[in-house]
Parts: C-alpha cells; structure tokens; sequence
C-alpha cells in the first residue's frame, strides 16, 4: 500500500510539473511582438543640401538660448535673434505659413491644409537649453556653443536636446513648400522658449491661446522617446522608443527647525542628522513597482530576446520578484518601473562650528503613471513618519498624462514613418518617458499626445543630453529631416 501510494504521489507531481512547464512554455510562444498590419511605403527621394542643412543647425547652436533657474538672468536678446535667423534661413516658412509670436519669445506657425474637416496635429519642439556649468567647459572636446563640425558630428548645447528637433521640422516644411507641396490636414508648430525650467512661460501659454480659439489635434508629437542602439539588454536591433506615456513631476522641500547652538555641545540628532535619517528612509524604501510599461516594452520586443529572458517576461504571474530586483538595479530601467525619489540639495550650517537652527533638503520625484501628486506626497510623508520635519512643495507639480492610444491613427502614422526612413532594420515599441517634455501642458487639447525623435543614441551617449560634449552625427540629423518630411506628407 505504501508503494503505491508513493507512486502516486509521485506520477501526481510529476503531472503538476508537466502541466507547470507547459503553461509556462504556452505563455512564452504567446508573448509575441504585435504584428505591423500595414504596407510600408518606400520613402521618396528627398534631396538635401547636407552641407547647408547641418550648416543651419550649427549656426542655430550658437545662439545661446539658455533657461536659468533664476529669471532676472533670462537673456530674451538670444531668442530674438534666433527669431530672425529662423527667417532668413527659411524664407518659404515665413512667406506661406502664419507665424504668431506667444509671450514675446514663443513661436506658434500655422500650415493650412486642404480639407478643414480633418482635425490639426501638432509638431513640437523647443528653442531653449541647459547651462553650461562654468568648471565643465575644459571637458568638452569641441566648444559647447560654436556648432563645431568634426569628426562627423555636429557638437554643442543643443545637438540633441532639441534645436536639432527645431531645426529639422523646419528644414523639412521649408523643403515641402520648396516643392509645392500643401498638406491634407492643417499642421501647428509649437516651439517653446522655456521647456528647460517647466514651460510655464512658453507652451502653457501656446496651450491657453490654442484652447481659447477652441483647438484639438489629432495628435500631438513632441520629443521624448528616442531610437536607442544595444541599450536595451538582450537585443541587438535598435529599437524606437515611442512614448505614449510620461511620469509626473513633483518637488518636495524637507525642513527642520532645531535650537541651533555651539557645535562642542550636539544634541543626539543635530537638524542635519535628522533629514539625513528621513533621506535615507526614501532610499531604503523605494516606491512599489509598477511593470505596466516594461512588461509591454519586453512583449514588442520579443522576437529578438532571448528565448529564456522572453519566458521570464512571458511569465510576470511567476517571476515578478526576480523581474523586479534585476531592473531595479540599472537605473535607467528602474525608472521604468516605479516612482523615483532623487535628493538633490541639501543646507545645514553656515559656519563649520555652529549648529544648524534650520535644515533643509530637497527631493525631485517622478510619478509613474496611476499615482498622483497627493499620493506621493501620502507615501512620503509614511515612510519618514517624523512630525518633526515639514514636508512642502516646491515650484510646479504636475500628475502624470494621460496614456496615449496605441490603435489609433496618429500612432500608426508616426510608427509607419519610423519604419519608411529608417537607415537599417529596427523594432518600434510603446516606451514610458521618464522625464518630463512641454507636450504634458496640451493633454486637454488632444488625447492623443506622443513622445518621439529620430534620435539614435548608444550607452555612451545617454549622458550628453544637459552634459558634456552634447553632439548629434550627421548623417543622423539628415535622417530626422526626412523623418519629419515623410510625416507631414504621410497625413491623411
């Protein structure tokens, strides 16, 4: 009896395994890039000046758009006379479109279409970059503001982070009135003047004046995703990163107020003591994880991972823990998937040898979608749990957007082009954007707002955006110009 009732325990669990693996091998072959059900068209020939173009860009980068923290340092003389370059370099655009100059220093240009009962859309860009920090100039291989030409690139602030967006919508709609061309649906280009410090200037006000002329889009394109080369691990085709999403934005400010007094006589926690235990509460207790956006990531990209990293997506039910504690440990992917907190200042004492009466540290954070200001503020204020440090918000706070619409036409419209002048094989794939872009002050104008420029970008590039030795190559501005070309004529 005893024999047999081993041999069925036995034959049981091995059925269980059986039954096991097989879920688990049917849930892999499931996970499936989603088929492009679409034809993709050749794209046409475009020609282009390639040494006048990216002369433009470089000229472009010299003028020294700069958002400053502090206003009063705001030099509106740059963007005036980027104003009057961007009219002598396309004299096309400022003859047939109408331009409209938003709060002094912010372009608006309208294209009319031919059929008015097609809904607008919205290209978006920005004139406006970082600062350069003073005591990094001696790192940089080419000055940061000379639009230097060399080795095949095109260096200086702006490159990447985005007069090259700028530049190449307006290169490509100068090209398109060249040749006669006028599109179905009218098109709108927003270029704001303070993306850098909020758009609180610059697109909020574009935003309000659009909305009070009763204006929605079809979609709106701004920048965010990019295409990245071999940053993504386990694939080796680039992959375009279409954001259909991004995070939210909230500054917190901890503040401790203490007795102060002579540094030889320290109470057990010093103000500075006790913000540093709260900071390291927030670090030791991260967000929770949320795999929305990566499980999707990993299911468009499927067909080229691995098989075993493609059952470990495949199977979340299963190996979320293990998903979780490995992307957290790359910060860029850790981004992907939960609510960051990042302690950035701190301010204690004004003299080694005295005492802080007041403390202060602050703490950038970026909501994932699916929570809210008040719900980070809430789980802040859990995880410290000391009344004795006051929590407040610093500057603009902002929830998360809406999620874009993967089915609808904008998407398939930026996803077809993506593939029509793409300069080898890639994978297009639905991507959460991890900052923040001026597109989020025009959600109430469309439903459908999405983050995307052609720029490819390997591991090492990834700290050139507000660093050192920003650059952008050549033959990848190229690329965006046609991208942006094929775009406006691929409206329907």
């Amino acid at each position: 009896m005893e024999t047999i009732s081993v041999r069925k325990i036995l034959s049981f669990i091995f059925l269980v395994l059986i039954l096991f693996v097989t879920v688990l091998l049917i849930k892999t072959f499931l996970f499936t890039t989603p088929s492009n059900q679409f034809e993709i068209k050749t794209a046409p020939q475009i020609f282009l000046d390639a040494d006048k173009v990216t002369d433009h860009l470089a000229k472009a980068i010299q003028f020294q758009t700069i958002s400053y923290q502090d206003s009063t340092t705001f030099d509106g003389d740059a963007f005036l006379s980027l104003h009057k370059y961007l009219e002598k370099v396309f004299p096309h655009v400022h003859k047939s479109l109408k331009k409209e100059i938003v709060n002094q220093y912010s372009l608006l240009y309208t294209w009319q279409g031919k059929d008015e009962t097609l809904k607008p859309i919205l290209l978006m860009a920005h004139q406006d970059v970082v600062l350069v920090e003073q005591e990094t100039l001696e790192q940089w291989n080419q000055p940061p503001f000379d639009g230097k030409i060399a080795d095949g690139y095109l260096w200086g602030r702006g490159a990447l982070d985005v007069k090259c967006g700028l530049m190449g919508i307006l290169e490509a709609v100068e090209l398109l009135l060249q040749e006669g061309f006028q599109p179905n649906r009218t098109v709108y280009f927003a270029f704001g003047h303070d993306e850098e410090i909020g758009g609180s200037q610059g697109a909020v006000k574009i935003a309000e004046l659009l909305r009070s002329r009763n204006i929605t889009f079809e979609f709106v394109l701004d920048e965010g995703g990019v295409i990245v080369n071999r940053i993504i691990p386990g694939t080796s085709k680039p992959v375009a990163l279409m954001g259909i999403a991004e995070k939210g934005y909230l500054t917190l400010e901890l503040k401790v107020e203490t007795k102060g007094g002579h540094s030889s006589m320290p109470p057990k926690h010093t103000a500075v003591g006790i913000l540093s235990e709260a900071i390291t509460k927030l670090e030791n207790n991260p967000f929770p994880d949320n795999m929305q956006f990566a499980s999707q990531l990993f299911q468009y990209i499927a067909t080229e991972i691995p098989f075993f990293q493609k059952m470990i997506f495949a199977n979340i039910w299963l190996t979320r823990p293990l998903i979780e504690r490995k992307l957290s440990e790359l910060p860029a992917m850790n981004a992907n998937i939960r609510t960051t907190a990042a302690p950035t200042m701190f301010k204690g004492s004004d003299k080694e040898n005295v005492l802080p009466m007041h403390a202060a540290a602050v703490i950038n954070l970026r909501i994932m979608p699916g929570e809210s200001v008040a719900s980070v503020i809430e789980y802040v204020t859990k995880i410290i749990n000391n009344p004795q440090i006051k929590i407040d918000t610093l500057g603009v706070a902002s929830n998360p957007p809406p999620v874009a619409d993967i089915h609808a036409a904008g998407y398939e419209i930026i996803k077809k082009t993506i593939y029509q002048t793409a300069t080898s094989e890639l994978i297009v794939a639905p991507f959460l954007v991890i900052a923040t872009t001026d597109s989020r002050h025009f959600i109430k104008l469309s439903e459908n707002v999405y983050r995307f420029i052609p720029i490819i970008l390997k591991q090492q590039d990834l700290n050139r955006i507000h660093g050192v030795n920003e650059r952008i190559s050549i033959e990848n501005y190229l690329q965006m110009v046609k991208f942006y070309y094929c775009l406006i004529q691929n409206l329907i």
